[in-house]
């Protein structure tokens, strides 16, 4: 038998063709034996719903964007796992952006958004400007939105962080337990929410044993590889701290580059701790000392509240807090 469609299924069947529809998206106001009836008859008939037109007919897309700064990070690959779950249980297709911590990028992919391709975003920011019109355009539109890590306090909707003062503050008294009295601070952008979280934990951390607080030893990076292994260079042959904490997973990998060829031995010389979700990091060489975040929670908690926003209609600004782990290694070992 040639293709049939919808209205020759739903003639077919003596049925309206909106009866038909309903028992494709699994609506629950249909008969079941009704639906069954409409399965069973598809089949035999080899009729495969067009559930893309229909959800243009719905004005709906049943796709979500997921914006990230980059893929090479293990913490945004595991995120991006649990957010991918939820959808699929859902019955939604993902869209995968990478800003690369670029602004105008940024604000190019969510104006390319705005125009209905998605039903949500869930977004952890690049942070390189504090002009976040573009962002409030989404909530004209009705577009739900959910931060995940990396957040701009001034935007108002639901967010998943972990507790960024607290992890920064119990490493850096780590180091000091270690021995260190000399820690430097490593950091790509001290402008955004979670940079300054961080940087003043550590600062706190210092005051809490006593070690006076030096400006001199913040050290801002850059998200070039090249740029930071120079920078790193000149601040473990200049400064030459006993203790080195990296705000971002990069600038650790980064350090351990650095001491591989200047001949610095980790840990004797200088101790090494980072935020990571890196999955090889006990097979470093040492290990490396990590505050790992739950990724893959952060993830699925983001993705609840998109489709708590979505599956309600209404605004949802829920701010979740995960925890993160300290998990010692021989970066920091004795």
């Amino acid at each position: 038998m040639d293709k049939v469609d919808i209205k020759e299924l739903a003639k077919d069947l003596k049925l309206s063709t909106s009866t038909v529809s309903r028992a494709f998206r699994g609506n629950s106001d249909i008969n079941a034996q009704t639906k069954e009836r409409i399965l069973a008859r598809a089949r035999e008939l080899n009729y495969q719903p067009n559930l893309y037109a229909s959800s243009l007919r719905e004005k709906k897309s049943n796709t979500i964007a997921i914006i990230v700064p980059e893929l090479a990070n293990d913490f945004f690959s595991q995120a991006i796992k649990g957010i991918e779950r939820v959808a699929r249980e859902k019955g939604y297709h993902s869209l995968i952006y990478v800003t690369d911590d670029e602004y105008q990028l940024e604000v190019s992919i969510i104006n390319d958004l705005s125009n209905g391709r998605v039903d949500g975003i869930i977004m952890s920011a690049s942070g390189e400007a504090k002009d976040h019109n573009y962002l409030k355009q989404l909530k004209k539109r009705h577009m739900p939105l959910v931060f995940f890590d990396r957040v701009y306090e001034d935007i108002d909707v639901a967010k998943v962080t972990t507790n960024d003062y607290e992890s920064s503050f119990n490493a850096t008294r780590h180091l000091i337990a270690a021995g260190c009295k000399k820690i430097v601070f490593l950091v790509i952008n001290k402008s955004l929410s979670i940079g300054n979280v961080r940087m003043q934990g550590y600062v706190d951390a210092l005051a809490a044993e006593g070690i006076p607080f030096n400006k001199d030893l913040v050290i801002d990076c850059s998200n070039d590889h090249k740029k930071s292994y120079n920078i790193i260079s000149k601040v473990l042959t200049t400064i030459k701290p006993d203790g080195v904490f990296a705000a971002v997973e990069r600038l650790a990998i980064v350090s351990y580059y650095v001491c591989q060829d200047l001949n610095i031995n980790i840990p004797k010389k200088v101790k090494i701790i980072s935020f990571s979700s890196l999955e090889i990091a006990p097979l470093l060489n040492p290990s490396l000392t990590t505050i790992t975040q739950p990724a893959r929670d952060l993830g699925v908690h983001a993705a609840q509240l998109l489709f708590k926003s979505l599956e309600s209609g209404a605004p949802v600004q829920d701010h979740v807090v995960l925890k993160s782990k300290i998990i010692p290694r021989k970066s920091t070992s004795s």
